[in-house]
């Protein structure tokens, strides 16, 4: 397997726009005007016109609610939730650091660096929710789940061991394989999460919370795509590593976190949700699975047997990743899109 080189710092002799996804040349000058890869521009557009922060978000009656009209269960199932998503997005600020060492054109070192800050802006805002909701104690307890809770440990490793092949051993197949993994985190692992705050949303609980996950689960659809986007082009630059072997890779990697993403939706919300049926959130993850798999350039379906349109209808309406803001600082409840044939739900 070929060894990644990272990018030099300057290099004179190279052109602005490099030579190669990976193991390539680059002056490392970054002239928009200029790249290699003429999708970059627009999603950096994209990503920066998404540009939000925390602090644009009036939390009043989430804090109210937060003590008052959640049950037991859903305030249990809130905070693991998101003691599990401060966890991914740390890690995952990390790691794209570490990929994006040994990208050599600037253009996506420089959107690897606005993915990154993002990513810093998501994890900012997990802190920014509980210390409105809950007591420093208790949101010092929340950031502490990931080492002690099992079953969020058991998944958590399952990606983080992924991502530590590659930072042990940068080779291009280690740097696709934990590719496969960032889809997954980003595209899969977040979504049973996101199902339970947007459930509570239609409730008209937490909408505060709610809108921030919105924002956050926009960013992440632009980070698969970012990532799906280099996956495909290291493969077309590097044929060699388009084999078989990594489609079952691929395949099997999906199928084991689809699993584990499902073991935890039991775990959190199982039956005990009004308004989420656990058959409904299994199907949605297998789907969701089989849609995320697609983007890498795969046409094998983890989940053959799973369903073709999105089985959790109604988040369709909380999940439109192309939604304006609003006016925050004058925020009410929120007014959700009506679904309707237009725009209808994601299908297969």
């Amino acid at each position: 397997m070929s060894e990644l080189m990272k990018r030099k710092l300057y290099d004179p002799e190279a052109p602005n726009a490099s030579t190669g996804i990976i193991n390539g040349r680059s002056s490392n000058v970054l002239n928009w005007d200029d790249t290699r890869f003429k999708w970059a521009y627009s999603l950096y557009k994209t990503m920066l016109a998404n540009f939000w922060t925390p602090f644009e978000i009036n939390m009043s009656n989430d804090i109210k609610q937060y003590k008052n009209e959640l049950t037991e269960k859903e305030r249990d199932t809130f905070n693991k939730i998101i003691g599990l998503l401060a966890f991914l997005d740390s890690i995952q600020t990390d790691y794209s650091h570490r990929i994006a060492d040994f990208l050599t054109d600037s253009s996506l070192s420089a959107l690897m660096t606005v993915l990154s800050f993002q990513e810093v802006v998501h994890n900012q805002s997990y802190s920014y929710v509980l210390s409105s909701v809950t007591t420093k104690q208790k949101q010092d307890e929340i950031f502490e789940y990931w080492k002690h809770d099992p079953v969020l440990r058991e998944r958590n490793d399952f990606i983080v061991n992924g991502y530590q092949k590659f930072v042990d051993n940068p080779t291009t197949q280690t740097f696709l394989e934990s590719i496969v993994y960032d889809v997954i985190l980003e595209g899969l692992n977040f979504y049973s999460g996101f199902a339970f705050f947007y459930n509570l949303a239609r409730n008209q609980k937490m909408v505060g919370t709610s809108t921030m996950i919105n924002y956050i689960n926009r960013d992440e659809h632009q980070h698969v795509r970012l990532f799906a986007e280099i996956f495909k082009e290291t493969l077309k630059e590097n044929p060699q590593y388009d084999t078989p072997e990594l489609e079952k890779f691929a395949i099997e990697t999906f199928q084991k976190a689809a699993e584990l993403e499902i073991n935890w939706g039991r775990y959190i919300i199982g039956n005990d949700i009004q308004g989420i049926l656990m058959s409904d959130l299994e199907d949605y993850i297998q789907f969701m699975a089989n849609l995320q798999i697609r983007k890498l350039g795969f046409e094998t379906k983890p989940f053959p047997e799973a369903p073709t349109k999105n089985p959790l209808k109604w988040i369709k309406a909380y999940q439109d990743v192309n939604m304006g803001k609003s006016d925050f600082f004058e925020q009410k409840s929120r007014q959700y899109t009506k679904v309707t044939d237009e725009n209808g739900f994601d299908e297969l």
